[in-house]
């Protein structure tokens, strides 16, 4: 009974995050992606009009729809599965967390929402990579720190 309950809590632990703010963190993170994903697949007609190498590959070697479905799920469930597990695993004191939080959502504004929304605004919007990631950024930042407010004022 007790292996039962420990392999239920680890599955959970992968799969859904602790806090209601990680979730939406994570939605948020997703919905970046999703963008590239989607615009990719609208605007993109054959392989080699897709800028990112490895994502090209996986749509030559497995046709456009399903080589760039399988190429989003194997980049970006590591990214899901370490948020869930953080919010099951690290308890930060406030101060920490306002703090860790923060950086944890500069990092991603600019590496993953950045990135995403300069990919995905790539297709339509003719600018220079820099801006529209700083543009990707801010859109993640704005959109992301009220939730942290929210989550500040209703958790601690």
């Amino acid at each position: 009974m007790q292996k039962e309950l420990d392999s239920a809590f680890n599955v959970r632990c992968f799969l859904l995050p602790k806090n209601n703010h990680w979730l939406k963190r994570i939605g948020l993170v997703f919905a970046f992606v999703l963008f590239d994903y989607f615009s990719t697949l609208v605007f993109c007609h054959a392989p080699h009009e897709e800028a990112n190498l490895f994502a090209r590959a996986f749509m030559e070697n497995f046709g456009i729809p399903f080589g760039l479905t399988l190429f989003v799920v194997m980049m970006n469930l590591p990214i899901y599965v370490t948020l869930s597990l953080d919010s099951h695993i690290i308890k930060l004191p406030f101060k920490a967390a306002v703090v860790i939080e923060f950086i944890v959502d500069l990092t991603f504004a600019w590496f993953i929402a950045g990135s995403h929304f300069n990919g995905g605004t790539s297709w339509f919007w003719y600018e220079t990579d820099l801006v529209r990631q700083i543009s990707g950024a801010i859109l993640y930042l704005s959109l992301t720190l009220p939730l942290l407010k929210l989550h500040r004022r209703q958790n601690y």
